[in-house]
């Protein structure tokens, strides 16, 4: 039966109602937990509370300056610094043992972690924007794939993709000694008459048909078998069951998403320039990646050598910059521990820019401010220009090391791609607003109004 009038809308009305009350119970969880992780140090310790958070403060400084020294230098100073490292914090942990103080340590931090987990669901949207519906695609008639069998420890053959692409009507084609022209194959693949290029391997590859795909205007299609999958991760596609993704040739639907460029080669990642893409460029590091990484960061951070990078987006300059990374679309945050590498979207306009630059030990120690220290840089643009003193620079284009000529314009492309996903999927990121403690003691203050 169908409601008229005013009541038509009540279950809408109750359903705003109970998502206000769930705020505000959120809201009030966030105050009290964050009030009792403030009173049970302080009841604890008393006035010393103070002093003891700035004895954890210090113990995370040196731990800082340990990890500075072993990474930066070799010898006596890395012994060192691997075992400041280590002896700080467990000192200071060892110091609230003996004074009584780390049960209610740990009690804090619990509790801060319950007000923060809180105040972000108290200030979740009020009311979720359903998914925009997109019309359902015709499947293609030629869907060419390319796989590579080495990706992701084997990936290819785990999950039958090449027999389950074949039976879809997809004409596979497998990468064999790693010397092949993957952008050749692809632009061969569409002179033959493929409507649809897709890829099953790494990110690197995937950026290299991409541009292709874009460059022709066909759709693309992501089938996660490579390592970490980032871009895959981002499309919410299901990265522990690549042959899902095979779904979107029979049942797809279509976005459109952005891409970067760092001169001519385009990135569906990041582009990282300095210490990182040095490192990638060295040819010991896909066989030894962490012996590699400790014999070349000290030269590399404080060395003759060590590169020294300039950054132009809009009005900000930035320069010494011992490592940059630019990003297609910005990433949530530097450090997410819950979602390392995580992009809220595809589809802003906007590149995302990191930079770093610790030169000594008192800058490593300042870093445990975090995103707001001075060696820390992170901004959002649409273009940004990275120089050096040399004619060329190193880089890593989603992984792969490149040598691009000085200085690098990058840029994103709004929309550039077609992306071809399957239309059941895991999903997207879901939005983790930054907290804001006034509007939290807003919402659980604030009385619910009827209706």
């Amino acid at each position: 039966m169908r409601r008229h009038g005013k009541n038509a809308s009540a279950p809408d009305a109750c359903s705003t109602t109970a998502v206000r009350r769930g705020r505000a119970g959120w809201a009030r969880l966030a105050l009290l937990a964050l009030t009792a992780g403030v009173l049970i140090p302080l009841v604890a310790a008393g006035l010393r509370s103070v002093f003891w958070v700035l004895i954890g403060v210090a113990g995370l400084a040196l731990a800082a300056v340990g990890v500075w020294w072993a990474l930066a230098h070799t010898g006596v100073v890395r012994a060192l610094g691997i075992a400041l490292s280590v002896l700080a914090p467990l000192t200071v942990l060892v110091l609230y043992a003996v004074f009584g103080l780390l049960a209610p340590a740990f009690v804090g931090l619990a509790l801060w972690v319950l007000a923060v987990t809180a105040a972000r669901m108290a200030l979740a949207p009020l009311h979720v924007a359903p998914v925009r519906e997109r019309t359902r695609v015709e499947p293609p008639r030629r869907p060419w794939i390319l796989m590579n069998p080495r990706s992701g420890g084997g990936k290819v053959d785990r999950f039958r993709l090449v027999e389950k692409a074949r039976a879809a009507g997809a004409h596979v084609v497998l990468l064999g000694s790693g010397h092949e022209d993957v952008s050749e194959l692809a632009r061969q693949a569409v002179s033959d008459g493929a409507d649809l290029l897709a890829v099953a391997g790494g990110d690197g590859t995937q950026a290299l048909v991409a541009e292709v795909a874009a460059r022709h205007g066909l759709p693309f299609l992501v089938i996660p078998a490579g390592t970490r999958n980032h871009f895959a991760l981002d499309l919410g596609l299901d990265r522990d069951d690549p042959a899902a993704a095979l779904d979107a040739l029979t049942d797809g639907v279509e976005v459109r998403v952005d891409l970067g460029f760092a001169a001519d080669r385009v990135f569906v990642n990041n582009a990282s320039f300095g210490t990182y893409a040095a490192v990638v460029g060295d040819p010991a590091y896909r066989d030894a990646k962490a012996q590699t990484i400790l014999e070349t960061l000290p030269d590399l951070l404080t060395g003759d050598d060590a590169p020294r990078l300039r950054m132009r987006a809009g009005d900000t300059r930035a320069e010494g910059l011992q490592a940059l990374l630019v990003s297609n679309n910005p990433y949530r945050r530097a450090v997410d521990a819950a979602r390392p590498g995580r992009r809220e979207r595809l589809d802003s306009g906007l590149l995302g820019v990191l930079g770093v630059c610790v030169e000594n030990s008192a800058q490593a120690a300042r870093m445990v401010s975090g995103a707001r220290s001075p060696g820390f840089l992170r901004l959002t643009a649409r273009e940004v220009v990275v120089e050096a003193d040399t004619d060329t620079v190193p880089a890593g284009i989603d992984g792969e090391h490149v040598v691009l000529p000085a200085p690098v314009l990058c840029r994103i492309a709004p929309g550039a791609l077609r992306v071809r996903v399957p239309r059941h999927r895991p999903g997207t990121p879901v939005n983790r607003p930054e907290v804001d403690w006034p509007r939290v003691a807003r919402i659980a203050l604030r009385p619910l109004l009827p209706g």
